[in-house]
Formats: C-alpha cells, sequence, structure tokens
C-alpha cells in the first residue's frame, strides 16, 4: 500500500470518533445522562437511540450495522440481553451498563456472562459515567490529544480527592 494511502487510512480512522449509545428503554435515561456528561465534558460526538433486545431486535441490528461509531454503549436493565445482542452484530468494542431495579443480580449477570466469542465489557450498576470514559480510553489508543485529556481529567480527580 502506498504511503498516501496508508496515511489517508490513518486518517479517516480517527475521523470516527464517534461513540453510539443504546438504551433499551426510555426508563434508562438517567443512567445515559452520566454517559451524555462526560462525554460533552471530553467533546465526543454520540447518538443515543433507544432499542429493545426483545421487542424490536430488527430495529437494533438496523442501528448497529447501519453505524459508523467506534465503540457502542448498551445499557439495559432487567433481563439486559441488549449489550450481548448489539455485540452479536459488530465487531467493534461494546460496554455494557447494568440498570438498577427490584432485583440488580438480574441485569448484571446478563451483561458480564457472556458466551465464549462475545465478550462484551461491563462497567458497575448505573454507571453510565464509567462507560463513557472506557469508551474515551478506547478511542484514546489512537488519538494522543484525547489520551493528553485522560491524564488531565485524572490529575483533576486525584487532586479533588486530596483535597477532601
Amino acid at each position: 500500500m502506498s504511503k498516501l494511502l496508508t496515511n489517508r487510512h490513518l486518517f479517516l480512522d480517527l475521523m470516527v470518533m464517534k461513540i453510539q449509545l443504546i438504551l433499551g428503554s426510555k426508563s434508562d435515561m438517567p443512567v445515559a445522562e452520566k454517559a451524555k456528561k462526560i462525554l460533552d465534558g471530553f467533546d465526543i460526538e454520540y447518538d443515543i437511540n433507544v432499542a429493545s433486545a426483545h421487542r424490536t431486535p430488527e430495529v437494533l441490528k438496523e442501528i448497529v450495522e447501519k453505524n459508523d461509531a467506534a465503540v457502542f454503549i448498551g445499557i439495559a436493565g432487567l433481563a439486559a440481553a441488549l449489550p450481548g445482542s448489539i455485540a452479536a452484530h459488530t465487531t467493534k468494542p461494546v460496554i455494557g451498563v447494568p440498570v438498577s431495579g427490584k432485583i440488580n443480580l438480574d441485569s448484571i449477570l446478563s451483561i458480564i456472562q457472556m458466551p465464549p466469542g462475545i465478550p462484551v465489557a461491563a462497567v458497575g450498576l448505573d454507571r453510565g459515567d464509567n462507560a463513557a470514559l472506557l469508551a474515551i480510553e478506547i478511542l484514546a489508543i489512537k488519538d494522543k490529544k484525547l489520551s493528553s485529556q485522560l491524564e488531565k481529567y485524572r490529575e483533576k480527580m486525584r487532586e479533588n480527592a486530596l483535597a477532601k
């Protein structure tokens, strides 16, 4: 491959720095708001859609397969099959966020107990903020500016902790 094509390919890879958030239902929006706050703070482009793994599987499949996002975040409660369903339709990284409810263990186990070959990263219960940070860390592998922003973010966290 010529150097020009290689550089163009790298440039195009860096252009798709978008994150796709998919919620199992509108009631998951408070958890998505935590992710939005982090993504906005880092000036990361994102989209939010609502699609149920069980009630609208064809809509979910279309959202995932026609998406140019670099990372997906699936936010769901109860059976929480959404992140796994997203992963079934893409080879891009998928981060699952279990949403709290009457029986929290259901959503946690549904996300972390994926079958071999279809991994989903998982963050803690209602931790949309950590999902956003993990997605940013994935993007920062190819983006030195973003990596630097993450270092500054952590330094600020460290300073706040020491001030207390």
